[in-house]
């Protein structure tokens, strides 16, 4: 290089590690836009981070979205869940669990945004089990003559042609006799449907039975503590006389047993066949003002205290 020429780069002598090539020399400014921004030092962002700390300390009002990056994102969050299990909004939802009713797997929920797997974690509002997956609890007020199966190769009216419109399979809780009416139940809901009939957890059934009398004084004695029939003996948990009209009774029974046929079968052999019976509860879902052949949904307060019945 001649003696008039000029330097435009880098003093001559300095090597790369002057420019910031080397590991712990100054970071070179970055190019934005046409211009060259200052490069900042480590020292620089650590006294930044810290004034903004200092910024925002001792300020408890200021609340975290409900789902922020970096947050769990496994399962749902719970007042969805609620939401889809029919318990409102979402914003109604989120009232129950500021109001403290709502547990996930016993303990109480208190903060808002909280995941729960529909699969496995054990949901309740106000001490009652939430069914959080795609189940579905209907009562029907069954017609005499309906047979109580889902489908009937006879041709017969049966179960079946009262959900034909469900996308889900339902199927029936237990049985009512083809010639009795009332409640029966239908879900997709296998092991509560198994347990609302199994004998070890006695869920109670509501009847009335019309019957021809006079009836004597001690026949509800008599029910209660046992009638013989062919294949043992049965008893009745409670009867009453709700109305008489001359000879003809409307008394109420009231059992945990389901076999068949069973209130025919132990009023008959104490001597009162039944001209017409109903069943007007099963457990906690009574039969109400719902008519005849009326299907109905099951309120969340239904399906939570049918779930506590059998220990669900």
């Amino acid at each position: 290089m001649g003696p008039g020429a000029t330097h435009e780069g880098p003093k001559a002598g300095r090597g790369g590690a002057a420019r910031g090539g080397a590991k712990g020399g100054p970071r070179q400014g970055q190019q934005r836009g046409g211009r060259t921004e200052p490069a900042r030092s480590r020292e620089y962002e650590t006294r930044a981070e810290e004034r903004n700390r200092d910024r925002y300390a001792g300020k408890p009002d200021i609340k975290l979205p409900k789902t922020f990056p970096g947050a769990e994102q496994e399962g749902e969050r719970l007042q969805k869940v609620l939401a889809r299990a029919g318990y409102g909004s979402r914003r109604a939802c989120e009232e129950l669990i500021e109001q403290a009713r709502v547990e996930v797997n016993g303990e109480i929920v208190l903060e808002q945004g909280k995941r729960v797997d529909p699969e496995n974690d054990e949901v309740k509002v106000d001490g009652l089990t939430v069914a959080t997956q795609s189940y579905q609890f209907f009562s029907l007020n069954k017609p005499a003559g309906v047979v109580s199966t889902m489908e009937d190769t006879e041709g017969r009216q049966c179960l079946g042609d009262y959900v034909t419109n469900r996308e889900t399979r339902l199927f029936h809780v237990g049985r009512l006799d083809t010639e009795t009416e009332g409640v029966i139940l239908l879900t997709n809901h296998g092991e509560l449907a198994h347990r609302l009939t199994h004998p070890k957890y006695g869920v109670k059934k509501v009847y009335l039975a019309h019957i021809v009398g006079p009836i004597p004084r001690d026949l509800g004695k008599r029910l209660k503590d046992g009638i013989q029939l062919e294949d043992g003996y049965a008893k009745a948990d409670h009867f009453r006389v709700v109305e008489q009209t001359g000879k003809n009774y409307l008394v109420e029974v009231t059992l945990h047993e389901g076999r068949k046929h069973i209130v025919r079968r132990m009023l008959a052999e104490a001597g009162f066949p039944v001209d017409k019976l109903v069943r007007v509860a099963f457990g906690p879902i009574t039969l109400g003002d719902q008519k005849s052949g009326w299907l109905r949904r099951l309120s969340n307060t239904e399906v939570g205290m049918l779930m506590k019945e059998v220990e669900l």
